[in-house]
C-alpha cells in the first residue's frame, strides 16, 4: 500500500483522495485552516462520493508527522507550489513522486528555473496535473494520430471556455472569484492560467504529432478590473510550434454552457476531442478521407477523470521513467512558458517568441520586432 501526503483541503486535494483511496492507498490530508478540513469531511467529499471515507486521515499542517510518502501532492494556490516543493524535495526522506496542481507556478515565472535544477538533481519524479492528457478521449485521440488517419498535420484550434459559475460551484463556500487566487491573474488566476488545460493539451498532441515545441506566441486577452478581482476573463492565443504548425486557442471564464474541445485538421481528414459535453460525456469526431464521420462517445462520472492520472502514478511509484510522462515537470513548465508569453504579448502588442536555451525565465520571452 502506497502512503500519501495531500497538501491543501479544497477541490483538487478531495479529488485525488478519492482517487487514491480507489486503489486503497493510505491518504493523509492536511491544510492551514481548520474550517477547510472540517469541510472537505462534511461537504465536499461526501457530497462527490455519497460519504465520508473515515481510512482519510485529516490533520492541520504543523502536525503532519516527518514519515516516508510515497506520493505527496500539492494542492495549493499557485503562488505557493514552488516554496513548498523545494521544501518537499530537499527533505532527507523525499516522495517517490511529487504531483504539483495547475497552474504550476506564478505568470511571472519566478523560482521557476531554480526549482527545475533543483528536481533535476533528485530522483523524484515531479510532475504537474494536467489529467486531461491522460483520459480515455485523449488516449484514443492519441491512436488515431498514431494511424496517421488524417494525413499531415496541418492546423490545430482548441477552445476552453467555462463560466466561473462551474468553477465556483465546485467550491461553494466562495462566491466570487475575487475570494480566491483565480479572481487574480498575478496569482495564477484568469483565464489563462485557469484554463490551462487547454494549453497543455494542444500542447500535448502538438508533441504527439511531433510538430515540437511552442515557438511563438501571440496573444490578446480581456481583462476585467474591478475593487474585488482583476483577472482575464478571456484570451485568445496564435501559436506557432518549432515545427512550424500554427494554430490558436481561445480559453475563457464567461461562457455557459461549457465548449471545451480541440479540433486536429489534416490533409486527409479531422478530429475533434470533446470534454464535459452538456449531457455529460466526453467524445472523439472524426473522419478520414475513405470514411464518413464517426463519433466515439465515452460515457464517465466527474471521479473518471482522474482515473488515467492515478493510474499513471502508480506506473510511476513503481518504477516507470517520467521522461516522456504528459505530465511530467517539463511539460508543465513548458505551459508555464506560453501563459508567462500570452501575458507579455498583450502586454506589449507583439508577438513573443521563446527561447529554451535561456532557462525557464523571463528572459526567455524574447518580443519580436
Amino acid at each position: 500500500m502506497f502512503k500519501v501526503l495531500i497538501y491543501g483541503a479544497g477541490s483538487i486535494g478531495n479529488h485525488l483522495a478519492y482517487a487514491s483511496r480507489s486503489k486503497g492507498w493510505d491518504v493523509l490530508m492536511c491544510d492551514i485552516d481548520a474550517q477547510a478540513l472540517k469541510r472537505s469531511k462534511e461537504l465536499i467529499y461526501p457530497s462527490r462520493y455519497g460519504a465520508w471515507d473515515n481510512s482519510i486521515r485529516l490533520m492541520m499542517l504543523n502536525d503532519i508527522p516527518d514519515d516516508d510518502y510515497d506520493l505527496v501532492v500539492i494542492g495549493t494556490p499557485p503562488a505557493s507550489h514552488i516554496a513548498l516543493a523545494t521544501e518537499i524535495l530537499q527533505k532527507n526522506n523525499p516522495p517517490k513522486v511529487l504531483l504539483i496542481e495547475k497552474a504550476f507556478c506564478l505568470p511571472s515565472l519566478e523560482g521557476a528555473q531554480q526549482f527545475y535544477a533543483l528536481a533535476q538533481s533528485k530522483q523524484t519524479a515531479t510532475c504537474v496535473a494536467y489529467n486531461n492528457t491522460l483520459t480515455k478521449n485523449t488516449r484514443f485521440t492519441e491512436a488515431l494520430l498514431a494511424e496517421n488517419s488524417i494525413g499531415t498535420p496541418q492546423t490545430m484550434s482548441a477552445c476552453f471556455r467555462e463560466d466561473w459559475s462551474y468553477i465556483l460551484g465546485a467550491h461553494p463556500w466562495l462566491k466570487h472569484p475575487g475570494e480566491t487566487y483565480v479572481g487574480f491573474s498575478h496569482q495564477g488566476g484568469g483565464s489563462v492560467s485557469e484554463q490551462s488545460h487547454g494549453l497543455n493539451l494542444w500542447q500535448h498532441f502538438a508533441h504527439r504529432m511531433g510538430m515540437g515545441r511552442v515557438a511563438e506566441v501571440s496573444a490578446v486577452l480581456d481583462f476585467v478590473d474591478d475593487k474585488n478581482a482583476r483577472y482575464d476573463r478571456r484570451c485568445k492565443m496564435q501559436l506557432t510550434t518549432e515545427r512550424g504548425l500554427v494554430g490558436n486557442i481561445v480559453q475563457d471564464v464567461i461562457t455557459k454552457p461549457a465548449q471545451k474541445q480541440i479540433r486536429i485538421q489534416g490533409s486527409a481528414g479531422f478530429i475533434e476531442w470533446h470534454a464535459h459535453r452538456t449531457d455529460g460525456t466526453d467524445a472523439v469526431i472524426y473522419t478520414t478521407s475513405s470514411e464518413e464521420t464517426k463519433t466515439k462517445v465515452i460515457k464517465k462520472k466527474r471521479a473518471d477523470d482522474f482515473i488515467g492520472e492515478i493510474n499513471h502514478i502508480e506506473a510511476l511509484l513503481k518504477g516507470n521513467t517520467v521522461d516522456d510522462s504528459p505530465i511530467s515537470l517539463e511539460r508543465g513548465l513548458n505551459t508555464m512558458m506560453v501563459v508567462a508569453a500570452a501575458h507579455k504579448s498583450h502586454a506589449q502588442r507583439r508577438i513573443v517568441r521563446i527561447n529554451y536555451k535561456a532557462g525557464y525565465t523571463q528572459d526567455a520571452l524574447e518580443p519580436v520586432s
